[in-house]
């Protein structure tokens, strides 16, 4: 993904087919991180804490279920890709870039959380099972990482 254009409304990148339909495929997975990986706090024991957690619970499902709703409404949005010479142009208005992120990075997120949390080299859980998984935080973080590039003009590789 190369990013083309960006201005105060909008941010345009290029992609190939393939890109595009890995990019459906991630931001199809969202929400991924386990609604039980959300606590208010370690100890239990606190006071109120199960009034507080099922609070919190109602929340990130209101949350959930307000951007699943958003997205949708994001990737139907006429204009949004354009397919020219076998390229796609992908246009994402400036008010949807860091949320594009918060979900590209549940995504992420979720998956090693799926596959473990390791630390370190992820190679060390590869395995049939956990490869998919694998795919997706690394392609979520592909595309995050092309988003923080646009807006930070900065490049994360290097």
């Amino acid at each position: 993904m190369k990013l083309l254009s960006r201005d105060a409304e909008k941010t345009v990148f290029q992609m190939g087919k393939r890109e595009k339909r890995q990019f459906l495929q991630v931001l199809g997975l969202y929400p991924r991180i386990p609604t039980a990986h959300y606590t208010i706090s370690r100890d239990r024991s606190l006071p109120g804490f199960e009034e507080s957690q099922r609070l919190l619970d109602e929340a990130i499902a209101e949350l959930r279920a307000e951007n699943q709703r958003r997205l949708k409404e994001f990737l139907a949005e006429p204009g949004r890709f354009s397919e020219g010479a076998g390229l796609i142009a992908l246009a994402i208005p400036a008010a949807s870039l860091e949320w594009l992120l918060q979900i590209l990075n549940d995504v992420r997120v979720g998956s090693w959380v799926a596959v473990g949390s390791p630390m370190g080299s992820i190679l060390g859980v590869l395995s049939a099972k956990t490869a998919p998984d694998i795919w997706a935080m690394e392609v979520a973080g592909y595309f995050e990482a092309c988003l923080l590039e646009a807006i930070t003009g900065e490049n994360p590789h290097g």
